[in-house]
């Protein structure tokens, strides 16, 4: 639905009042690309996971455990946050699907009412056990 013209005016005035009071924020939320959000969360996973990696090194070499252990956990969680921004970024984080909302293309769609996990071994079984 298109703004009318009254609405229109106001948020251009919003607008150039957020230009005067910050433009370096202003200009950062006017990209249009969310990708590029996400590759910046990326380069920052990749660091943190080198950052990791250097303190795994460093803890096992002057043989402080707890140096290690940190270093290692720091890899996971770089790992972790580049693997959602990753995910993100090429659209496979797309919760539309798993909400209800219209499928995402691409992905095969799920059977709908499928029956709990038990359910299924329990009828997979019967069958199994019917043809011998």
């Amino acid at each position: 639905m298109p703004l009318s013209e009254h609405e229109q005016r106001l948020l251009d005035q919003i607008e150039q009042a957020l230009y005067a009071e910050d433009p370096k924020w202003a200009n950062t939320v006017r990209i249009s690309d969310p990708r590029s959000h996400y590759k910046r969360r990326l380069i920052r996973a990749s660091i943190g996971f080198a950052l990791g990696v250097v303190l795994l090194m460093v803890g096992v070499v002057i043989n402080l455990i707890p140096l290690g252990v940190g270093g290692f956990v720091v890899m996971l969680a770089a790992c972790l946050w580049g693997l959602s921004s990753w995910k993100r970024m090429n659209g496979f984080g797309d919760t539309a699907a798993a909400s209800g909302g219209a499928p995402v293309p691409g992905k095969p769609a799920r059977r709908a009412n499928r029956g709990s996990f038990m359910e299924r071994m329990e009828e997979r079984w019967r069958r199994r056990h019917d043809e011998h």
